[in-house]
């Protein structure tokens, strides 16, 4: 069983990024099972989603991730990931962006948020003698590479796969993609998770 959790802001694209996790694993013939915990999504509040894959076989009998098992958290934004902290496995990894999306809190308070404090949390914490590992996505620089931040989903799922915690590859995130994203924009996509590779390799 492989429990992902991807968790994001509103607008960000987590919640197709989860849907092309689930048709890669489905096209594999792995019972998957999702879900959205979305509140606030449409006003830039967070947006989880859940994926669970029977990776072996097993029937997937619950959608939600429980606290503490999630083999692999992607996050859409430091402060997302540092949210959902909790929900890591003490041998999973957490792949998270680094460029921060300013919540509606810090712009209202003297104190700004820099991600850049919390991703550097996040590496000490789970780099440093831990089982679990901390992988910092620079999305800045491959998006400007693409032309804009409506890949950022398939940025991160590619360098999530490229960390080899699951048993997907990038040909079965390309034939995902194909299934689930509009078709004027599938090659762009394409073209995002193979720079993406190219960067993590």
């Amino acid at each position: 069983m492989r429990n992902v959790l991807l968790a994001g802001v509103g607008g960000q694209g987590t919640v197709l990024a989860a849907k092309v996790l689930a048709q890669a694993a489905q096209e594999k013939g792995w019972q998957v099972r999702t879900a959205e915990t979305i509140g606030m999504a449409q006003r830039g509040g967070s947006v989880v989603s859940h994926v669970r894959m029977g990776d072996a076989g097993e029937e997937v009998l619950a959608p939600l991730v429980a606290q503490g098992t999630a083999d692999l958290i992607i996050a859409f934004e430091p402060a997302e990931g540092a949210r959902v902290l909790p929900y890591l496995a003490p041998n999973g990894v957490l792949v998270s962006a680094t460029t921060a999306i300013q919540p509606v809190t810090a712009t209202l308070s003297n104190e700004p948020y820099r991600s850049e404090e919390v991703a550097a949390r996040l590496d000490a914490l789970l780099n440093s003698g831990s089982s679990r590992r901390f992988v910092a996505v620079d999305d800045g620089r491959i998006l400007r590479q693409m032309g804009g931040r409506k890949v950022l989903n398939t940025v991160l799922l590619a360098c999530a796969l490229a960390t080899g915690w699951l048993p997907l590859t990038l040909d079965d995130l390309r034939c995902a993609i194909r299934a689930c994203v509009k078709p004027q924009f599938v090659d762009m996509n394409l073209q995002s998770a193979d720079a993406a590779v190219r960067e993590t390799a």
